[in-house]
């Protein structure tokens, strides 16, 4: 087959992608009353196969969020609720002695556990031990998980999403800086608008019961994952995101003053990967056949929130790691 035939059938396929993602947002749209920014940044994190780490107080309808995506898409859906007791084989599986009816031969058989579908909503991951949260980082890494030495692969696609309540710190377990660097996107939900919130409880409290459509297939997402892959970026662009991570590194020379003032640690090679990663999807999803420094400057606060590590006197002043991942961004206008 030429390079001629595969340009054309992934521009096609761009073009279809566009499509497929308006029709979702459409279907979200029927039980998710805003949010607009934060789907969007659901499904650049999936069609980029990252993972997503979702902070937000109770009641922001994190879970339907989550079931919502799934069911659009045809995926399967599994909710892990993590708590202090949760052992690694409960979200991995076990194995179970079986005795064969007819010759009464015992033998072992695996069960799955539910990190078995295609979203995993990790309820308030940082509630259990942290050998429990190692056991989904590494199946998250992976794409398998091993059990008494025999290795299963996960099925594809395969998409974290695991949540932080930002209050009611006490007996909790936080991700290690290490860990939370495996999430391509920290994205903080958001109360609703006064006007958004009326319709919320005019929907909730009445008869209303959302009729999903399902839009896009497992199929169909993977061959979108691997046209993402192919997106052409100009060397402008990488070098943007290059020096982004890079300016935020206090032990480089170049980095700017506030940098140096206000942080310990910076982001590492893993945030211009996924800066690129999230511009190129963004650009696919809009239809666009290649990504521009804009959509990395999107990218920057949910690849970077997480990565940056703020000092003692950032906290006497007040300033957060969005802070300054702001004034880098007006800094790179």
């Amino acid at each position: 087959m030429s390079d001629q035939t595969n340009t054309n059938q992934d521009v096609e396929l761009v073009e279809k992608l566009a499509e497929k993602i308006k029709q979702v947002q459409t279907e979200i749209a029927k039980v998710i009353v805003g949010q607009d920014e934060i789907i969007d940044q659901l499904l650049i994190s999936l069609f980029s196969r990252g993972h997503c780490l979702l902070v937000g107080v109770p009641g922001l309808a994190k879970t339907l969020l989550i079931k919502t995506v799934a069911e659009v898409m045809d995926l399967k859906f599994s909710r892990i609720q993590f708590t202090p007791d949760l052992m690694p084989s409960d979200i991995t599986g076990t194995e179970i002695i079986e005795e064969d009816a007819v010759s009464k031969k015992r033998d072992f058989k695996f069960i799955s556990g539910p990190i078995f579908a295609n979203i995993i909503l990790a309820d308030e991951i940082n509630r259990t031990p942290p050998k429990t949260q190692a056991a989904l980082l590494e199946a998250m890494q992976e794409h398998r998980v091993t059990a008494a030495g025999v290795t299963y692969q996960l099925p594809e696609p395969f998409f974290v999403l695991a949540t932080q309540n930002p209050i009611e710190q006490e007996g909790t377990y936080p991700l290690p800086e290490a860990q939370l660097d495996r999430f391509m996107f920290n994205l903080w939900l958001e109360y609703p608008s006064y006007d958004e919130e009326i319709k919320i409880v005019e929907t909730t409290t009445s008869e209303y019961k959302a009729n999903l459509e399902k839009v896009v297939t497992a199929e169909e997402i993977i061959n979108f994952q691997e046209l993402v892959r192919k997106v052409p970026v100009a060397d402008n662009v990488v070098e943007f995101a290059v020096k982004t991570a890079n300016s935020t590194r206090p032990t480089n020379g170049n980095s700017p003053q506030f940098i140096k003032d206000w942080i310990t640690w910076g982001a590492g090679p893993r945030a211009s990967q996924y800066m690129i990663l999230a511009a190129k999807t963004k650009a696919v999803i809009e239809g666009r056949y290649t990504p521009n420094i804009d959509d990395v400057r999107i990218a920057m606060l949910p690849v970077l929130r997480h990565r940056i590590i703020t000092n003692f006197s950032a906290e006497a002043e007040g300033i957060t790691s969005v802070e300054v991942i702001k004034r880098l961004q007006e800094e790179g206008e």
